[in-house]
């Protein structure tokens, strides 16, 4: 090789003085991460993982939760957690991925231990035990003031509350038909109250399970048909589910209407009483002269409103009544309410003593 070569030929680059200090510095960035990824997962293992989100349980006291219609599983753990009955929400929404039943978790008042796991929490409240007695049971031909006593005396609500929705009954649902009365339609049935509610949600809750049973039965439009207006069926349901044993509603309907077309009073006992405030429906003749527009010994026609909240089988009656000409009916023997139908005055006086006949063997 000449010179000549030699001063074509690379000779190597001496080595960078800043190459050892930069790989230094990466090795630092480097290490210094792995602390801090360090730091964090201890971090999250003393502050976060190893935090208790649950009870260890059994708890102990006792506490009432109302779980609202409604509610997410969400919001029923957040007032499980504020009521001191499990530790964290998150541990409540958890507990149903073990637990079938979960889905059926309804409301109401519920009492539980305070501190309690959350699986266990939840198991509770899926047995009947742990539900608080909430439920109003209305039987069929209440009047409005006894509906009202029963349900003050099962929620708790003072009757005065229900008074005073009965005189202003805004927001409750009633159909617009009704006028802005109240009696008749706070419908006999069983319901199971959550426990958190005021008068003004029961009433709604009452009068909307007496607009399930106005569908059924198609009251509005059955009514149209039959030249009434829904009203007037109401009315006429009250009153013959106040007077007879539901295998005579339809014979008792009939003579409601047959009746009414032939312009004669209807003569009921059961509306002098409501007028009077009284239950009984043996009365005396002082009593059958009452001043009052429910008196239909002295008025023509139906009374002005319902004297009780009828079922569904007298609202069915009253849609579809017996094809027969019957004008009278007795009640024979009041003990067992036996009740006779005649088309003649004449009959009706031998089944008027025989009932005059059987309340003096009693």
């Amino acid at each position: 090789m000449t010179h000549l070569d030699d001063m074509f030929t690379e000779a190597p680059l001496p080595p960078s003085r800043n190459r050892g200090a930069l790989g230094k510095r990466l090795s630092g960035v480097v290490i210094l991460g792995l602390i801090i990824v360090m730091v964090v997962i201890a971090w999250r293992l003393v502050a976060g993982d190893s935090a208790p989100t649950d009870y260890p349980g059994p708890g102990s006291g006792e506490v009432t939760v109302v779980v609202p219609r409604g509610a997410t599983l969400t919001e029923i753990g957040q007032a499980l957690q504020e009521a001191g009955v499990v530790l964290t929400t998150e541990a409540f929404v958890e507990a149903p991925a073990h637990d079938e039943r979960s889905s059926s978790l309804g409301p109401g008042a519920y009492s539980l231990l305070r501190e309690m796991r959350a699986a266990d929490a939840l198991a509770l409240m899926l047995t009947p035990q742990s539900r608080e007695e909430n439920r109003l049971v209305l039987p069929e031909g209440l009047r409005m003031s006894q509906t009202f006593e029963i349900a003050a005396e099962v929620t708790g609500v003072p009757i005065k509350d229900f008074e005073a929705v009965a005189e202003d009954p805004k927001n409750v649902g009633l159909p617009g038909w009704a006028g802005g009365r109240l009696e008749g339609f706070l419908f006999p049935a069983t319901y199971d109250l959550v426990g958190d509610e005021d008068a003004r949600q029961v009433v709604r809750t009452l009068v909307g399970r007496f607009d399930q049973a106005a569908a059924t039965t198609n009251l509005a439009a059955r009514a149209r048909e039959m030249g009434r207006d829904p009203y007037e069926i109401l009315i006429i349901a009250s009153l013959i589910q106040a007077e007879v044993l539901p295998n005579d509603f339809a014979k008792a309907a009939a003579v409601v209407y047959n009746r009414l077309d032939a312009g004669m009073p209807l003569q009921f006992d059961s509306t002098v009483s409501y007028a009077l405030g009284i239950t009984e429906l043996l009365l005396s003749k002082e009593q059958l002269a009452t001043e009052s527009p429910y008196n239909t010994y002295e008025v023509t026609g139906l009374p002005p409103t319902p004297i009780n909240s009828p079922g569904e089988a007298a609202i069915e009656a009253a849609l579809a009544p017996a094809k027969a000409k019957w004008l009278y009916f007795v009640t024979v023997d009041p003990t067992t309410r036996e009740t006779k139908f005649a088309r003649s005055y004449e009959r009706f006086l031998k089944l008027k003593r025989q009932f005059q006949q059987n309340v003096a063997d009693q």
